[in-house]
């Protein structure tokens, strides 16, 4: 497992971390699903565990993940797992609770006391705002920024982080927050992060970088060839790849070529569409992918992931998701090349 040092917050994690936002399981709020189906508490707490003595020492997670069932999960490992040996990050802002808005700062103060309990330890490496929607004017942020600089005081968290679906929110709202660490939505076909010029903020702020969605909810490994509906409270669901029978297609025609092209890697797929993200970007060598694990197996194939690509053979990689040409194409893209041993959900 490739390491990087995580921007200014000099601390050294694995370039691969785990993302448990499926261990919260299935979940729909106000109608929109979600959360994850198929999840298995046992098997995720043994995912956790293979991943940390595999090397990968960095675990993601929040308040709204089955409303405190992922970090349940995460502090019950304490006799299986050193919290000193942990980088630890959870989240807080998706749930309103009886305030009618988002970031109230006594739900503030109250969900990090929450997440601390249920997670079984007295401090956070990483503490992140978990979207940029702070009200009219962004008139609520000073007042949650009090709060979190309270806390951080305190020794309740080291590091702040700053998270969205959108770089561009992140770009905006990244100034006022100064954030040790950005979460962004990114994957091969879908990277604002470096469109927005985020990227290149990181880079010039020294701060670290983590992606989640790299796998884009699991429909980029190719191995859904037939439109899948899943369990009620998956937001897979809502995803509308998984439906498109066409977009099915050209990302099964996408493992197989990438199989073929990285076949000396024991997870090409995984390797190809990870490892593009860790390369070239505006904070190279400080930049982290998180993917979903959930059972042991996962784990061990995710253990393997954490290299750079060449920048050649990320542009490759990219070109061919997104249907382009691709340079040095390296494999025809309908060429059948064996089974990829899938990691992950997101």
């Amino acid at each position: 497992m490739n390491r990087i040092k995580l921007g200014r917050t000099g601390v050294e994690i694995s370039a691969i971390g785990v993302g448990t936002w499926a261990h919260g399981g299935p979940k729909q709020v106000k109608g929109r699903q979600v959360g994850w189906a198929g999840q298995d508490d046992r098997l995720a707490r043994e995912a956790l565990v293979e991943a940390f003595e595999s090397g990968i020492d960095h675990f993601d997670t929040a308040d709204v993940y089955g409303d405190g069932r992922s970090e349940r999960i995460i502090g019950s490992l304490w006799d299986r797992i050193p919290r000193d040996r942990l980088f630890l990050a959870s989240k807080v802002g998706w749930d309103p609770g009886s305030h009618g808005h988002y970031y109230h700062p006594d739900l503030v103060s109250a969900r990090l006391e929450r997440s601390l309990e249920l997670l079984g330890t007295d401090y956070l490496d990483l503490y992140y705002l978990h979207h940029c929607d702070f009200g009219p004017d962004d008139s609520r942020l000073p007042a949650v920024l009090e709060v979190l600089d309270r806390a951080r005081q305190a020794g309740k968290f080291r590091f702040l982080g700053l998270s969205d679906w959108d770089s561009s929110k992140v770009l905006r709202i990244g100034p006022t927050v100064d954030p040790d660490v950005v979460q962004v939505y990114r994957n091969v076909i879908d990277d604002q992060y470096r469109t927005s010029g985020l990227a290149a903020w990181v880079g010039e702020r020294n701060l670290g970088a983590v992606f989640f969605s790299a796998l884009k909810h699991g429909v980029l490994l190719g191995k859904y060839e037939q439109p899948t509906t899943f369990e009620a409270g998956d937001m897979r669901n809502q995803i509308g790849e998984f439906q498109d029978p066409e977009a099915l297609e050209r990302f099964s025609a996408c493992r197989r070529a990438v199989e073929e092209r990285f076949a000396g890697h024991r997870e090409p797929v995984l390797q190809a569409l990870s490892g593009a993200l860790l390369t070239g970007g505006g904070a190279a060598g400080q930049e982290c992918v998180l993917v979903g694990l959930r059972n042991p197996k996962q784990a061990r194939a995710a253990a393997r992931l954490g290299a750079p690509l060449s920048s050649a053979e990320a542009e490759w990689v990219r070109a061919i998701y997104r249907g382009e040409s691709a340079p040095d194409a390296g494999g025809a893209a309908d060429t059948a090349a064996g089974s990829v041993d899938s990691a992950g959900s997101d």
